[in-house]
């Protein structure tokens, strides 16, 4: 299966990065955002066409925050825009809990995730390689179908990026770990630089810049994606809050005077810092090992029909139900799917675009 029409439901970072990686590679992209400014940059950055498609496009992509990504869907679908849709939101799991409970048709729609990002947003930081060599997680369903999951696999090979396979749950539980906490520890860190003494910026080295780089990330989205995935992110923060508990101990232990505090005490303090740090040491290890060490499955073309591993949980995904049709109803005139934010839920939500990670 080869795409050979796209379309880009919201045109930040992600959005425009998808559309430019597909336009370079012959397929004809339209751009829609309800920001129509921000449309119009994408396409003068070659990214597509602005407006939406005469026709419905064989996959649109819904480039918008978590929580308006049902929403969002809900309406393209409403309004034939696309024979197969995906997303690119950052949290999946309560989004397909309402795709699946009121989305028109979740046969054509899978979800999706590119791990690739960067601390700027908007059209204007978007690159056609953003994605290259990069994961791209697929969460399916049982509903999900074979034309579907072609289709997205078909997208990620046009940006260069490498397929995953994963449930949704398992999916924002590891992001959890990985993406959404780092993100506010950097936070936290970073926001102590304007309470510290002047002289602190004149003394910052590159540690302490890489530590709070992804800080810079547009906090009116930052705070939609940790809301979607509270739970998870509350789980690795108390993990976190437990191992800081008894560093500060160990820190005010050390910090009285020796006679105060005697060896044995001194040497249980260091003792509680070293291996703080040893462990710090074997989790960097983790990450230099590479994806081979913990693999999550990676779908080809055969996966799709079915055959996903097993072992892994993927079996339970694999898409069962049929072919979506090639072809539809037209889009129609003012047929525009708008990246809003969710009905009634959040009125005054921020709207921004996707994250860097």
């Amino acid at each position: 299966m080869t795409l050979r029409t796209l379309a880009v439901v919201g045109t930040g970072l992600i959005g425009t990065s998808v559309a430019l990686a597909a336009s370079r590679r012959g397929v004809t992209v339209h751009l829609l955002d309800r920001d129509e400014s921000a449309a119009r940059t994408a396409a003068a950055l070659g990214a597509g066409l602005p407006g939406p498609p005469p026709h419905p496009v064989d996959l649109a992509v819904i480039a918008v925050p978590p929580s308006a990504a049902a929403p969002v869907l809900a309406e393209a679908q409403a309004r034939r825009l696309a024979l197969s849709y995906t997303d690119v939101a950052s949290v999946k799991a309560p989004a397909q809990r309402e795709i699946l409970a009121g989305v028109p048709d979740p046969r054509r729609y899978i979800g999706g995730h590119p791990l690739a990002g960067r601390e700027r947003s908007g059209p204007l930081a978007a690159r056609a390689d953003l994605f290259r060599g990069r994961a791209w997680v697929l969460t399916p369903t049982r509903l999900t179908s074979k034309t579907a999951f072609d289709r997205a696999l078909d997208l990620i090979a046009l940006c260069g990026a490498e397929p995953r396979v994963m449930r949704a749950r398992t999916h924002d539980d590891a992001v959890a770990l990985t993406s959404h906490a780092p993100h506010l520890v950097a936070s936290l860190m970073a926001a102590r630089l304007s309470e510290g003494p002047p002289e602190a910026a004149h003394l910052a080295g590159q540690g302490l810049r890489d530590v709070t780089r992804i800080a810079r990330g547009d906090s009116c989205l930052w705070s939609d994606i940790v809301e979607s995935n509270a739970a998870a992110v509350a789980d690795i923060l108390t993990q976190i809050q437990e191992d800081l508990g008894a560093v500060l101990a160990a820190l005010k232990d050390l910090a009285e005077p020796d006679l105060i505090r005697g060896p044995e005490a001194t040497a249980k303090s260091r003792n509680i810092l070293v291996d703080l740090l040893e462990r710090g040491i074997t989790g960097v290890e983790e990450l230099d090992a590479g994806p081979g060490r913990r693999e999550t499955a990676a779908p080809e073309r055969d996966m799709a029909r079915g055959g996903l591993e097993k072992g892994t949980g993927a079996e339970d995904m694999a898409p069962t139900g049929p072919h979506e049709g090639t072809a539809g109803p037209d889009t129609g005139p003012g047929g525009q799917a708008r990246a809003t934010a969710r009905p009634g839920s959040h009125p005054a939500r921020c709207a921004p675009r996707e994250p860097a990670r």
